[in-house]
């Protein structure tokens, strides 16, 4: 049997990027309720390029440190399509409902937020009902599994390739969002409280 938690170095590490990620959550304003909650009403895209933008210096980080030879291990899960399609709809309806992911429900917990205990409580209870339930949904939905399918994989393209599109569209989409009428050049989102 495998070791159930890693080594001090491990999760030293581990709290230390779970700190700075969650400072820089709040930072960018995506653990407040209403940014989030504003972005899935179109009012507010604080999220969306919040996202984009770590997609893609995430993925650019990752692939250049591995083709610099590091051993940077990839933990890609199985796309199961119907899996994958519920899990989506129940994490994007929860995420909707509670105004928080499980990363930001947590940042907003060391931000002061109260109401946000009660968001990743029901995050920790859907998982687990989740895990409960997981091998009988999979017998019901008979979902189609592709294996560790990638992008690059699928499409027998350089990952490189799929990275610079991801990149080119987010800044499409940052310009479009910049030009939206009523906004001006540079200015920021809107801040709810």
């Amino acid at each position: 049997m495998g070791e159930i938690f890693a080594g001090p170095t491990e999760l030293a590490l581990g709290a230390a990027t779970g700190l700075v990620f969650g400072f820089l959550l709040q930072k960018g304003g995506v653990t407040r309720f209403n940014v989030i909650v504003n972005q899935f009403l179109f009012r507010d895209f604080t999220v969306l390029k919040v996202m984009l933008t770590a997609i893609v210096v995430g993925a650019v980080g990752i692939y250049g440190m591995r083709a610099m030879g590091m051993d940077i291990p990839m933990h890609i899960k199985s796309a199961t399509i119907w899996m994958n399609a519920v899990g989506g709809l129940i994490f994007g309806i929860g995420m909707a409902i509670a105004g928080y992911c499980p990363g930001t429900g947590v940042a907003a917990l060391g931000d002061g937020s109260r109401h946000a205990w009660f968001a990743v409580l029901g995050m920790v209870a859907g998982a687990a009902v989740y895990a409960e339930l997981d091998p009988w949904v999979k017998s019901v939905l008979g979902s189609p599994d592709l294996g560790k399918a990638t992008l690059a994989s699928v499409t027998h393209l350089s990952v490189w390739v799929w990275i610079a599109a991801l990149a080119a569209v987010a800044g499409i989409v940052f310009a479009v969002l910049e030009l939206r009428p009523g906004r001006r050049i540079g200015e920021a989102e809107p801040r709810t409280a």
